[in-house]
């Protein structure tokens, strides 16, 4: 069979790949995008970010009806309709997918579905529906993306065991429901459950929930979570599962003790994988590092000459935003433009309830990396906007150089912390000071003038707090 020939096959049509792909056809590349799934947008269209975020937008809808009574509105019992949410999930994701497929073909990038391997440094195979085919490339990009990580001893070949990608499916409201992983995925999915009326149970091994964000930003979830869970339970293992009729017998530790308990289902989200089994990388010069993803230079080239990596499959943070800078750093390196993944700041939100956001430096790694900040914060509790939305649990702070004034970090936990975070992002990115913020006008009343008055804290001058700076 004669090989296809192109100058850049893009394995993965994620955020990561498809951007690859429409960012080198822009820079006039002939590109082929390979994509086993039959809609293209990879994990986070359509098994991660999108539908979670669906789902957390309706299920949001039933506790803010519940709690609307102390405003003097009421409701009557809501009713769900599985079917139909499922639906409604599906066709965001089938819009989007179809979208992507549209701004592929007006760009004149070839699309191949099917799963690729790679023969060696500059042949990949794909296995299509209609058989084999072989692509000759000048280089390639893997973007596949990562898999839920289920550990052996969970693995029981049982429907009741869940990973993120079945628990997206909603198939039943599971009366009780272990999540195992108090991570970004067990603590939003478990919102989503807990919304619809699961007794939703969270074990985390380690001392706290959503380990590596700043104790601060986590309370107040913590704080709700505990009110919407039946329970959450830190520095617990589970040591086995076992199928018990139609429940999950869980054998769990904590403190020495064992305790054994029944649940309808259990979600199991203990973090993500790599996903480049059966990808053919032995046939390269691709190298993997010690927790076994692609190892890269900052122009995400990896070991061999022909091959870059980019996002879930190089490690570091599982972001599909992240994916998306990598791929233009790697098209902009293969075009042979000075790139590279340098000091790029990377936002990370987690959906939770309340929302949580941060970027630059964190208070915890400033700690432990001895670099000396200080840092002002602004409690929601006084602002106006936040007391109209019911939500004076949130908090912006700031970390800033004490010499040259420079925000090196910033941190929000409240309602819509996800949206708030780019004016951090921008700050950090562009080497901007407090004053700068400080001087910035915010409208008002909205929750972006935290980001001012945490500012103005600085310099002590907060209008809505009484700050005093040492």
């Amino acid at each position: 069979m004669e090989p296809i020939s192109t100058e850049i096959v893009v394995v993965g049509a994620g955020p990561g790949g498809y951007t690859a792909a429409f960012y080198a056809a822009d820079n006039g590349k002939k590109v082929i995008l390979v994509e086993q799934s039959p809609r293209l947008g990879g994990i986070c269209l359509n098994v991660g970010c999108i539908p979670s975020k669906a789902l957390l937008h309706a299920t949001e809808i039933l506790r803010e009806a519940k709690e609307s009574a102390t405003r003097g509105i009421e409701f009557g019992a809501a009713q769900i309709n599985l079917d139909q949410l499922r639906s409604w999930k599906n066709s965001i994701l089938e819009k989007l997918g179809q979208g992507i497929k549209g701004l592929a073909q007006k760009r004149g990038v070839q699309m191949i579905h099917g799963r690729g391997h790679f023969e060696d440094s500059q042949t990949l195979r794909v296995e299509t529906s209609e058989g084999q085919k072989f692509i000759r490339y000048e280089k390639a990009i893997i973007a596949v993306g990562s898999k839920p990580a289920m550990p052996s001893a969970f693995d029981l070949g049982n429907r009741r065991i869940m990973t993120s990608t079945e628990a997206l499916e909603i198939e039943d409201i599971p009366r009780d429901l272990l999540v195992v992983g108090g991570g970004y995925i067990g603590m939003e999915l478990g919102t989503v459950y807990a919304a619809l009326g699961s007794n939703v149970v969270v074990l985390e091994a380690l001392p706290s929930i959503l380990t590596g964000v700043d104790p601060d930003l986590v309370r107040p979830v913590t704080r709700i979570a505990q009110k919407a869970f039946k329970e959450i339970r830190v520095n617990t293992k589970v040591l086995k599962m076992a199928t018990a009729g139609k429940q999950i017998k869980v054998t769990t530790q904590k403190d020495k003790e064992q305790h054994e308990e029944l649940y309808d289902r259990v979600l199991v989200s203990v973090g993500r994988a790599p996903n480049y089994s059966d990808l053919g990388l032995e046939n390269t010069q691709v190298i993997k590092n010690d927790k076994g993803f692609i190892q890269c230079n900052p122009q995400q080239q990896t070991d061999d000459p022909n091959i870059y990596a980019i996002g879930d499959v190089n490690g570091g943070a599982l972001l599909a935003h992240r994916a998306s800078k990598e791929a233009k750093i790697a098209v902009e390196s293969i075009l042979g433009h000075a790139s590279a993944f340098d000091d790029v700041i990377i936002p990370a939100v987690v959906y939770t309830n309340p929302e949580v956001a941060w970027c630059g430096l964190t208070e915890s790694e400033a700690k432990d990396k001895g670099i000396e900040v200080n840092v002002s914060k602004f409690s929601w509790g006084a602002s106006g906007r936040a007391l109209t939305l019911d939500r004076p649990d949130g908090l912006t702070k700031l970390l800033v150089e004490p010499e040259t004034e420079r925000i090196l970090g910033v941190g929000i936990v409240g309602v819509g912390a996800g949206e708030l975070i780019s004016e951090g992002v921008l700050a950090v990115e562009m080497g901007a000071t407090a004053r700068d913020i400080a001087d910035s006008v915010h409208p008002h009343p909205t929750l972006s003038e935290t980001l001012m008055e945490a500012a103005e804290g600085f310099y002590g001058t907060a209008t809505h707090t009484i700050s005093r700076r040492d």
